[in-house]
């Protein structure tokens, strides 16, 4: 009797998904990747875990994902996984997104988030502009980077998502890229077993057209950009924590414990039980 193979990790995605539409050299997978490994090192209880995704190339994951599962309006991700959290709070959440989506049209939805500490883990792939769409300037888009509406070359200030994310409230706060999978890995371990808002950016390639647009035309050649311009400085300042094309600081740079906003929420709602049975007794 021939025995049917099973890959170590056909459990934690959809079959009936793949192959997946992602381009060649993308990161996505390997963020994806990461993710599931993270999942199977920790032995999470699949069936208390909700993957939530909004628009972008990333949130794709959503549905390659093996669990239950919303891909969401634009931006609107951490709104919807805020109410699966209150609605349930014995359920995981963690949102895969990309820095289009959480931060430009989602940004409002991060900060405040962040701010009342809501028990969502988030998952951000970071690949410098909005891939999906054409390669359009984003709000991480790095100073002086070409792209189809900066031709000349990007003059906006980017965002530094883990100084926002450490600003604005987030119990732990890592970034790594691609290249670096063993301690991504282990980063998005650690966040799903915090209280709290959580959040690890991952530096994502998108060669196709970001690093076409910057002379990087193939996934190598942008693993190669990681690995020369990459310093780990974990728990430095992160408002110094930049990404330049000479220059792309990574590490962990917050690990703090603070009470989540969905158990004030429910020792507030006892107390008032409390205090309503008083009154009519």
């Amino acid at each position: 009797m021939v025995q049917e193979m099973m890959h170590p990790f056909s459990r934690y995605l959809r079959a009936q998904m793949m192959p997946h539409i992602w381009c060649a050299g993308c990161g996505n997978g390997v963020a994806l990747n990461c993710f599931v490994h993270a999942l199977d090192e920790l032995q999470v209880d699949l069936d208390k875990l909700v993957v939530v995704s909004g628009i972008g190339c990333i949130g794709r994951s959503a549905g390659y994902t093996n669990v239950d599962s919303f891909h969401t309006t634009h931006g609107r991700a951490l709104a919807f996984a805020t109410g699966v959290k209150l609605a349930n709070p014995e359920l995981e959440v963690v949102v895969i997104s990309g820095d289009g989506d959480l931060f430009a049209i989602g940004g409002n939805h991060f900060i405040h988030a962040a701010r009342r500490n809501i028990g969502v883990k988030v998952l951000c792939a970071n690949n410098f502009n909005y891939g999906m769409t054409g390669g359009q300037q984003g709000p991480t888009t790095p100073l002086e980077s070409i792209t189809t509406t900066s031709p000349y070359g990007n003059i906006e200030h980017p965002f530094n998502l883990v100084h926002l994310a450490a600003a604005s409230g987030a119990t732990y706060v890592a970034r790594w890229t691609t290249l670096h999978v063993r301690r991504l890995t282990q980063s998005i371990k650690k966040m799903l077993q915090k209280e709290g808002f959580c959040f690890v950016e991952v530096l994502s390639p998108c060669p196709e057209i970001f690093g076409r647009y910057n002379k990087m035309r193939s996934g190598l050649e942008m693993m190669e950009w990681f690995k020369k311009a990459s310093v780990v400085e974990s728990f430095s300042d992160p408002s110094k924590a930049e990404i330049t094309a000479e220059r792309i600081v990574v590490g962990e740079f917050v690990d703090i414990e603070r009470l989540s906003y969905e158990k004030l929420l429910h020792e507030k709602i006892s107390k008032i039980n409390e205090k309503a049975m008083e009154g009519v007794s």
